[in-house]
């Protein structure tokens, strides 16, 4: 038997090891708000997120605050601010030269007189632009808190722990303060918490702080989730110790193994599970989700998002990329549920749920 034939077989009747499929509010409802705003976890939460999910970056006073890179320029009106022009500057943020304006940079009280912005808005609509402030992790706890008691029910939280080993090297490093947010509010002692990262040393380091796995876990609320990025790449902090480790190596059995002695669950990119064939269409499923399921973790896939322009081409709706296609993502998203996933990262919330809730 084939290796692709090994891989279909074990695919054939995967189920999810998760006591329920979970939708994750990728950076909140980011297709119809701009990311990481409350404005964008609240459009999650009201459009049926489980969780909504905040990346985290470090501010000049060491405050951790929500936006998807420590680079604001493409999440932020910086630019047009001129008491801030002096802050543009070029920096190697995990080995990529990188130009803008840095979070670093700024403290919190300066990233407060900055608005959000569509960071997509060759595809996504531009009419929030100015109304919104970069949250910090105490307001999005506080924030969700109180969505949570309008809805009825906790709505968790899956924060990610953005360039940890970049920061850490600044002298802000975020793990322990993270946990101190966390373990500050009575939320947060028990309502669903994920934190995630792309990289292996702080997950581990998050694990020891935590407690061991399973009924050893002395914070039963908080989960861990590995990110795992292209397969030819490493995570960060493999690179900077000089080791040889790449995320292909960690989605095999064996690696999977190891990231199941620290972690509850890997989150790869949708098409780590089922790539696209040739022809941009949707191919057959890998054995990802079932040797992630062997090796006890569960998978929460990233990020499926309801243009045209990230769909497989089996599911566009006309030819036009920038098409808003409510009905190709959902019909995707079922696809990858029927392959076993335990949770996935949708930008748009309200189609997750409708993928999921309407099989």
């Amino acid at each position: 038997m084939s290796v692709t034939a090994q891989a279909h077989e074990k695919q054939a009747d995967e189920k999810p090891i998760a006591a329920r499929v979970l939708v994750i509010g990728h950076r909140g409802a980011s297709a119809l708000r701009p990311e990481h705003t409350l404005a964008s976890y609240g459009k999650a939460i009201a459009d049926g997120a489980d969780f909504v999910e905040p990346d985290l970056v470090m501010t000049k006073d060491g405050v951790p605050v929500a936006r998807h890179e420590n680079e604001i320029s493409g999440t932020t009106d910086v630019a047009a601010h001129a008491e801030f022009a002096a802050r543009k500057t070029t920096k190697t943020v995990d080995g990529e030269k990188i130009t803008g304006w840095f979070t670093e940079d700024f403290t919190l009280a300066e990233l407060k007189t900055l608005r959000a912005r569509e960071r997509l808005p060759e595809l996504r609509s531009t009419k929030y632009d100015g109304e919104f402030q970069i949250p910090t992790l105490d307001e999005i706890i506080d924030f969700v808190a109180a969505e949570s008691a309008v809805v009825g029910h906790p709505v968790g939280i899956i924060p990610e722990i953005k360039h940890g080993t970049y920061f850490q090297k600044l002298g802000l490093p975020m793990e322990d303060k993270v946990l101190a947010i966390l373990a500050a509010h009575s939320y947060t002692q028990t309502a669903p918490v994920e934190i995630q990262s792309f990289e292996i040393a702080n997950l581990r380091y998050l694990r020891g702080k935590l407690g061991g796995m399973g009924s050893k876990n002395s914070h039963p609320n908080i989960r861990l989730l590995q990110l795992l990025g292209d397969p030819k790449e490493q995570t960060y902090d493999v690179t900077v110790a000089g080791g040889r480790l790449t995320f292909a190596d960690m989605m095999k059995p064996a690696g999977l193994r190891d990231i199941a002695t620290y972690a509850d669950a890997i989150g790869p990119n949708i098409r780590a599970i089922i790539p696209l064939a040739p022809d941009g269409t949707l191919g057959h499923p890998t054995a990802l989700v079932h040797d992630a399921h062997a090796a006890g973790l569960e998978l929460h896939p990233y990020t499926f998002r309801p243009e045209n322009n990230f769909q497989a081409k089996n599911f566009w709706q006309g030819s036009d990329p920038k098409t808003f296609n409510a009905k190709g993502s959902v019909a995707e998203i079922r696809a990858y549920l029927d392959a076993g996933i335990d949770a996935f990262f949708t930008d748009d919330p309200a189609l997750g749920r409708q993928a999921l809730d309407g099989r």
